[in-house]
């Protein structure tokens, strides 16, 4: 089968997805969720006077926030994840979403019932997700030109979960009152549009590939929202369509598979179910135990994370302590573990405490000395 492109330098660092391809290596790969944002001072240098979607649909800025902690950290992390934001779907859907400073991302015009018009408007639609993500896209291409072969590129996507939450939700929640009554109220049509958003996500996720993507994600950010009956309804079945049809996708494409990660924030108890859901790494959150996990997975999957992001508040000792029990309940890191925080870099953050993450786990992985060391 051909290679995605021809014109991109040849990968230097495959650490990352030889680990994602199940091979023993000499140290766990590293990166972590929300590595380009505003917790760095250069981050404010370029976004400037855009606002955040502007800043992701201009790939010269979206290709530079990704490099800048590729750039800070040289030699410390193992892959970059191209800037955009998983909301690009439901936009190109056709809603508007803003990101409003210091609230977050805000629907004007969210999904009020299936009879409200616009339902009915989303579900007629072709979406032509070339024509309406091409800038993600020439993002990715940009941005691995860019790299010149230092580190593999993360593409990804909101799952079809997540994204209705925030297409009825109007934004983030507490209460989650809306999406809620639809699961329960309008089920047959909350799966309609599920299900039209997760063909739109393979074919999203397909062309990030095709320009370049070398890994792909998916992020379940609110599946803690749904009972363990709820999630087999209205999460998990999407997730499996994509990652059954996302290979199908690249091989009409003509293009190599690439690594599928899924990323379900607070389904702790659906690993098992997520193990055995076509994905070949399964993201953790921080609410996860380490080494229950690892018991649980059964070699079956690369687990990714999953160190709790408010450690990087707490001081060196704080970040040695949590790293070293990380490092262990994962066997090592020698198989099996891509190194992770279990959610993105949160505001405020020091970026020198980040590097001391990356230093520490570059140190206590090398060192642990678990040579068989298996899931």
């Amino acid at each position: 089968m051909s290679a995605i492109m021809t014109d991109f330098d040849e990968l230097k660092n495959d650490l990352l997805l030889r680990v994602a391809r199940g091979e023993r290596v000499e140290r766990p790969p590293i990166w972590v969720m929300r590595q380009a944002g505003r917790y760095l001072p250069e981050y404010h240098q370029a976004k400037g006077n855009h606002d955040f979607f502007a800043c992701c649909r201009s790939p010269e800025i979206a290709s530079t926030l990704t490099l800048q902690p590729v750039d800070r950290y040289e030699g410390l992390i193992d892959a970059a994840i191209i800037f955009s934001d998983i909301l690009v779907i439901p936009q190109a859907m056709g809603m508007t979403v803003e990101m409003l400073d210091k609230k977050g991302p805000h629907f004007p015009n969210p999904l009020q019932s299936p009879t409200d018009g616009q339902y009915e408007e989303l579900m007629a639609r072709r979406v032509d997700v070339g024509k309406e993500l091409d800038y993600v896209c020439q993002a990715i291409t940009m941005t691995r030109r860019k790299l010149k072969g230092r580190v593999p590129l993360y593409g990804f996507c909101g799952a079809p979960w997540t994204l209705l939450c925030y297409m009825v939700e109007g934004g983030g929640s507490k209460l989650f009152v809306q999406v809620k009554t639809w699961i329960y109220k309008y089920p047959n049509e909350s799966k309609q549009l599920l299900q039209k958003i997760s063909e739109l996500c393979v074919e999203y996720l397909a062309l990030q590939v095709k320009a370049g993507a070398q890994i792909v994600q998916v992020f379940d950010s609110w599946a803690a929202e749904l009972s363990p009956a709820s999630f087999k309804n209205f999460s998990l079945p999407y997730l499996r369509y994509i990652s059954h049809h996302l290979p199908l996708r690249l091989k009409e494409l003509k293009l190599d598979a690439a690594p599928m990660v899924i990323f379900a924030k607070g389904a702790w108890y659906a690993l098992d179910e997520l193990c055995d859901s076509g994905y070949q790494v399964v993201g953790l959150d921080w609410l996860q135990d380490p080494a229950e996990a690892v018991r649980i997975a059964r070699g079956r999957v690369i687990l990714q994370g999953n160190a709790d992001p408010g450690v990087l508040y707490g001081g060196k000792e704080a970040i040695t302590r949590v790293v070293r029990e990380m490092v262990e309940g994962f066997g090592g890191g020698q198989h099996g573990w891509i190194a992770n925080l279990g959610h993105g870099v949160t505001p405020f953050v020091d970026p020198d405490n980040l590097r001391f993450f990356f230093e520490e786990i570059h140190r206590l992985a090398t060192t642990h000395g678990h040579p068989d060391s298996t899931l």
